[in-house]
């Protein structure tokens, strides 16, 4: 004799649905919703209870989405399973969503589930060969709006993947400071305590900005950069917007904090009277300890020039680390050569070559010379090294007197040429020419660039050319007091 009935969810039946859920996971099975989203569904979607007199002994929750339902939860309590009551649920749910306009019915299963029964009774196929996939969105809805006023927000994730080299630091930064704020319970259980604000120092154009970012990409939190030049001109000052701005960043529940060029406002404090840029050191040094104090977020300052920071600054209680940020190695020069050289010239390239001429290159430099180097391939090959008798000085290739401004001719075949002269168009047009169309013909091979395998592009002659007239960065002296740097003042 049944000793059970079915009703609608009532409101009073919340602390029914908390015990199902305490006594379905203490049996080892781990829902795929949440307790909050089961929860929501309960006073928001469609829900039944099976009550024996008037305790609640089981129940399933539905949510629709389009034609399709969701069983998000079913469950009944341990000693009252293998009584049907799991069957009678899901048909009173599917009867109640019904009027929906449903046509299928779907519910989602942890592999340590194993009473099936209801399901299969009800008529549901499992349903073989399929994956469930979930990710964790980084931000919270209601942190959207403060991150943007921030002027935040979250990075690509394949950022950290993406910097080209660096292995050394790339090391030194995965295991200090990603590894145990990216797993703080792990850490917890070896007694290490998180990181909550580091020091990266280095020469100019080595990167530590990209290192900033890629850590918040590798940690998957927001990413926001405070700019002291900013706030300067801020009604409250300099010194009342950074506090302002620290508060502000306080509501996010993680964040890497990134400051650049910070010796602006952490400079050696001297003079009487004091500069006003004292004030600032004064409240940036404030700000520190109380950003320690809070979990799940990361200080970045980045600085060209760490003998200009006040002593105070770097003080152990204020940086977990100090570390440096140097110029690449040949292994992290031939990566980035092979990031910056078009894929489809690279083989034809030497790169040995070009990572052997830019040992004392800092990353900004390489991608500058790259840069440089592409951009004087493209002009050979539309601009001839010399023009061809006729046309004026530095015209294109091809081009005759009286050929009308703005316009640039088609380099076409001999034959072309000769049946009606050279055809013109406008400069938009240039990238099918510099490609070698094949309606209008390739370009001359005389036009300056080398075609390696009929592929257009630079030549190591056009990078090493390119290497030759980059200034760079770091002197010599620079250099060499880096490396009196790490050993007086680097920790890691």
């Amino acid at each position: 004799m049944t000793t059970w009935r079915i009703r609608d969810f009532h409101p009073s039946d919340l602390d029914g649905i908390l015990h199902l859920w305490s006594a379905m996971t203490a049996s080892g099975i781990e829902p795929v919703y949440s307790l909050s989203e089961v929860l929501a569904s309960c006073q928001k979607d469609v829900a039944v209870v099976a009550l024996q007199g008037d305790d609640l002994v089981g129940a399933a929750v539905g949510r629709a989405a389009h034609e399709q339902g969701w069983i998000v939860f079913l469950a009944t309590l341990p000693e009252w399973r293998s009584r049907g009551i799991g069957t009678a649920l899901l048909a009173a749910l599917e009867n109640r969503m019904a009027p929906l306009g449903l046509t299928k019915l779907s519910a989602l299963m942890p592999d340590t589930e194993t009473r099936l029964e209801a399901f299969l009774s009800r008529g549901f196929k499992d349903v073989q060969n399929l994956r469930f996939f979930e990710r964790q969105i980084p931000v919270a809805r209601t942190e959207l709006e403060p991150l943007a006023q921030l002027g935040g927000r979250v990075l690509p994730r394949d950022l950290w993947d993406k910097v080209a080299g660096m292995k050394n630091e790339k090391q030194l930064l995965e295991r200090r400071l990603v590894l145990p704020l990216a797993q703080a319970e792990l850490a917890d259980e070896f007694g290490v305590v998180p990181p909550r604000a580091v020091v990266l120092f280095g020469p100019p154009g080595t990167g530590k900005t990209t290192f900033a970012k890629a850590i918040a990409s590798r940690l998957e939190w927001p990413f926001v950069e405070v700019f002291p030049s900013r706030l300067a001109g801020e009604p409250e000052g300099l010194a009342g917007a950074l506090r302002k701005t620290f508060l502000e960043i306080s509501e996010l529940e993680h964040a890497v904090v990134f400051l650049d060029e910070v010796e602006e406002i952490a400079s050696h404090r001297a003079g009487d009277p004091p500069s006003p840029n004292q004030g600032v050191t004064n409240e940036l040094l404030k700000i520190i300890p109380a950003f320690r104090e809070q979990p799940g977020r990361l200080l970045v300052c980045a600085t060209n020039f760490i003998r200009a920071l006040d002593s105070a600054f770097l003080r152990h209680g204020r940086f977990d680390y100090v570390i440096p940020i140097g110029l690449p190695d040949a292994e992290a020069r031939h990566s980035m050569w092979e990031r910056f050289i078009p894929e489809a010239v690279l083989p034809e390239v030497d790169v040995a070559q070009l990572v052997a001429r830019t040992e004392g290159f800092s990353p900004a430099d390489i991608e500058f010379a790259a840069r440089s180097a592409s951009q004087r391939a493209l002009e050979k090959a539309v601009y001839r090294a010399e023009s061809p008798a006729g046309a004026p000085a530095g015209a294109p290739a091809g081009a005759t007197a009286g050929a009308p401004a703005g316009r640039v001719p088609v380099l076409g075949t001999a034959g072309s040429a000769a049946a009606g002269g050279a055809l013109h168009r406008d400069a938009s047009d240039l990238e099918g020419v510099a490609h070698g169309s094949q309606r209008d013909g390739e370009l001359a091979a005389d036009a300056g660039a080398g075609a390696a395998n009929g592929r257009w592009g630079p030549t190591t002659e056009d990078y090493l050319e390119a290497i030759a007239e980059t200034k760079t960065t770091v002197s010599e002296e620079v250099a060499a007091a880096f490396l009196e740097d790490i050993e007086e003042l680097a920790r890691a």
